[in-house]
């Protein structure tokens, strides 16, 4: 990893969906820097490309053509395996439906990504405890998902999205599922975040919750229409 390097660097790429004889562009050229600290929105309707984009940035897919550097690794031509170690250790990820397995408790579910990384029990849960501590989770560590607020088990995803010290958290729509009040709670936790110098990109359809990062990328039919920087900034 270089330190000096963005946290992504994405340089004309693109993205094609083929079926037999039909193809559709996906992603079309779409070059974007991000730099270590930043908290970035991605925003466009629904079909702009964000989500395919979203897919590449968390190497959950890999570009057609182009290359993407994800602090100074080139991902961009990865096979499943290496993509698969370079999300378990380089990216946090927070997504919508939260994602938490319901038999396990916030602990438990918060040290997963720690144990497919073969760190020693111990440390897991002194790492674990220190995320939910980190998110105000310190008193509901033993409660399983089905005994939180969609609130609180967002923040037990946070909390499982910082636990690797990744250098990237990617949220996608964190806040879909949550009512005003968590949302509102959420977004002041991932704002918190990045003051602390955390790297977070949000993806979302929200033109308020896309407000409260301090750019907006903004995506139209596969590119980059534009980015703008937000009110946040001057805060």
């Amino acid at each position: 990893m270089n330190i000096d390097a963005p946290v992504i660097e994405l340089v004309d790429v693109g993205k094609t969906y083929r079926s037999g004889s039909l193809s559709v562009d996906a992603l079309r050229d779409v070059s974007l820097v991000i730099g270590s600290g930043e908290f970035v929105a991605v925003s466009g309707p629904s079909g702009s490309g964000k989500s395919t984009l979203m897919h590449i940035m968390g190497c959950l897919d890999v570009p057609t053509h182009g290359t993407y550097h994800l602090a100074g690794e080139d991902v961009s031509a990865m096979h499943e395996d290496e993509l698969a170690d370079v999300r378990n250790r380089r990216i946090g990820f927070v997504f919508q439906q939260f994602n938490l397995l319901p038999s396990l408790t916030a602990l438990r579910n918060v040290e997963l990504p720690l144990a497919y990384s073969a760190v020693p029990r111990a440390e897991r849960r002194t790492r674990a405890l220190e995320a939910l501590a980190h998110v105000g989770l310190a008193e509901r560590v033993e409660h399983r998902p089905g005994e939180l607020s969609g609130g609180q088990q967002q923040r037990v995803a946070i909390a499982r999205a910082l636990v690797t010290e990744p250098a990237l958290i990617l949220a996608d729509e964190p806040t879909g599922n949550l009512d005003s009040g968590s949302t509102l709670e959420v977004l002041a936790l991932l704002t918190e975040l990045h003051h602390a110098g955390r790297t977070i990109v949000l993806i979302t359809h929200e033109h308020d919750v896309a407000a409260a990062t301090g750019r907006v990328v903004h995506m139209m039919d596969g590119r980059v229409l534009d980015e703008s920087l937000t009110e946040s900034v001057a805060r």
